[in-house]
Order: C-alpha cells, then sequence, then structure tokens
C-alpha cells in the first residue's frame, strides 16, 4: 500500500511540475510578445553645397608724383560698386595712398587728405644742395607716420606692400613689414631729387625704376585678379632747359619701356585722362580724382567678368 501511494504521489508531483513548467513558459510568452524587425533606415547625408569663393583682387598703384591722386578716384568707384581690395601695393606716390588706404581710410576719407595736403611739408632741403638729391625726404617720412598713426606696414587693416630699388644691385624690393614713413619715403627716393635711403646697410630709391606699376608684386602677394592703375607720363617730346624736367622726362621713357611687359600681367588697367596733367601739378590733384572715377567707371564691367571668370 506504501509503496502505491509513493508512486501516485510521484506521479502528481510530476503533473504538477509538469503544469508549472508549462504555465510558466505560458506566462513568458504572453509577457514577451514577439515584436517585428525594424530596419533602421542609416542616415544620408545631405548633397554639399559649392559655396562660390571670390577671387583675391589686389590692386597695383603706380607712381606719378601729383597725377597719383588719381588712385583715390579708382578707390572710390571700387566702394561705391561694393567691391574691396584684399590687398594693395604701390610705387612711389601710389605707395602713399596705398598705406593711407591700408591704414583703414575710406575714398571720402583719402579725398579730405589728398585736398588738405601741402606739399611744402614734403620739402626738406639739403645741405649742400644737390648734394646727391635736394630734398632729404625725412619730412615725407614725419608725414606719412603721422597719418597712419605711427602703425607698422605689418600693423594695417589690409595687408600692404611698398616697392623701392635697392641702389646697390637695381633689384626690386617688396617691403611689407617695418617703419611705413621710411618704406613710402625710399619707394619715393627719385634719383637726384630725393636722397637715397639707408635701411639695414643698403641703399633704396625710388620703386619706378624696377616697377612703374607693380603688377607682379601684386600678385606675389597673393592676388588672383590684379587691378593696375596706370598714372605714368606720356612722353612729350625734347623737354625745356630745366633739369628736373629733363629728369622726368627720362622716367618718362623708362617707365613706358618697362610698362609694355609689366601690365601684360595685369587684369584690367586703368588709365585716367591726365595727358595734359603733369606730375608737379599739384594744383589739380581733384582734376586727378575726377579722372581716376572716370576711368574706373567705364572699365567696371570689365573688371566684374574678371572677378566672376576666376570665381572658385
Amino acid at each position: 500500500m506504501v509503496s502505491q501511494t509513493r508512486i501516485i504521489l510521484n506521479t502528481k508531483i510530476d503533473s504538477w511540475r509538469s503544469g508549472c513548467l508549462l504555465a510558466c513558459l505560458l506566462l513568458a510568452a504572453c509577457a514577451t510578445p514577439e515584436r517585428p524587425v525594424v530596419p533602421v533606415p542609416i542616415p544620408v547625408a545631405p548633397p554639399a553645397v559649392s559655396v562660390p569663393v571670390p577671387p583675391r583682387l589686389g590692386l597695383a598703384l603706380g607712381g606719378g608724383a601729383a597725377r597719383g591722386f588719381a588712385h583715390v578716384g579708382v578707390i572710390q568707384v571700387l566702394e561705391e560698386a561694393g567691391l574691396r581690395p584684399d590687398l594693395v601695393v604701390g610705387t612711389s606716390a601710389g605707395s602713399l595712398v596705398a598705406v593711407l588706404y591700408a591704414s583703414g581710410r575710406t575714398g571720402a576719407q583719402l579725398q579730405q587728405v589728398a585736398e588738405g595736403m601741402d606739399e611744402a611739408a614734403f620739402t626738406d632741403w639739403t645741405l649742400p644742395l644737390f648734394n646727391r638729391g635736394v630734398l632729404k625726404g625725412e619730412a615725407l617720412a614725419r608725414y606719412v607716420n603721422a597719418q597712419v598713426g605711427n602703425r607698422l606696414l605689418e600693423q594695417m587693416a589690409m595687408p600692404v606692400g611698398v616697392v623701392s630699388t635697392r641702389l646697390d644691385t637695381g633689384e626690386g624690393v617688396l617691403f611689407q613689414r617695418g617703419d611705413t614713413g621710411t618704406a613710402v619715403r625710399a619707394s619715393s627716393a627719385v634719383p637726384a631729387v630725393f636722397l637715397p635711403v639707408r635701411i639695414n646697410g643698403a641703399e633704396y630709391v625710388d620703386g619706378g625704376l624696377v616697377a612703374p606699376v607693380p603688377v607682379r608684386y601684386a600678385r606675389r602677394m597673393g592676388a588672383d585678379v590684379v587691378l593696375a592703375i596706370d598714372i605714368s607720363a606720356a612722353t612729350e617730346g625734347n623737354p625745356s632747359a630745366d633739369p628736373l624736367q629733363m629728369l622726368m622726362q627720362t622716367f618718362a621713357i623708362m617707365g613706358k619701356s618697362i610698362n609694355r611687359w609689366e601690365l601684360q600681367e595685369a587684369d584690367v588697367v586703368v588709365r585716367p585722362p591726365l595727358a595734359s596733367m603733369s606730375g608737379a601739378d599739384f594744383a589739380s590733384r581733384r582734376r586727378a580724382i575726377d579722372a581716376g572715377r572716370t576711368a574706373m567707371l567705364r572699365l567696371l564691367p570689365q573688371l566684374k567678368a574678371a572677378m566672376a571668370a576666376k570665381t572658385k
């Protein structure tokens, strides 16, 4: 009897265990229903948008003494058209306008400086006269530094270069660092008019001897599009007996020869109509500014086309 009772009991226990296991399986199945596998989409990057990169516009301001006021008119037209150069480089008179512009002056402010400029402020005679030059040039350097707040070339609001000529080697030199007034003085040191300028043991004279319009130097500074302003005087037949007129005629002949190949590297060349204005005619500064405006307005479509063609 005991054995049968144990068998019956064991059978009931086994049945109870089986029932519990089946219940657990059913509960587990009800608690965690099977869910469909949904693929997660991989994010697709939007197509790259090509943003046009405008070319770097460089101004190359040529030399020409009082004719250099025409540079101001050109700059005014560029501002009115919404075109701001990325860099500027100048020779001789162009170097003066270049550093004033690079210091942050607007076209209107440049005109105010031009109209208030007194050329007598640059007149510091050497003693004895004609001792390698009749003017020292120190007054010009002081004037420039006062106008730019005594900032160095590398401290300007815009990259600026000043071109001069090393007297002993005849090589062109691009100043981009150092004393601004000294660099402009060196770039403007017309032989026999201004004394050569000594910098770090070497003497420097007018940059127009190597680059009347410094197009190559604008390229060297990184310009993609070069706007060259040529204010060089035309040759005018036999000069008078005045030694200064003879010297200016010599510079005009030399500049014309150099510019034949220098200006070929420019994208746009502006030639303000100043045929009858001499480099010593400081009284005609307003006329020179207007001539610069007239010439730049005419070539504005050409400049915009050149900028568009080199937009990356």
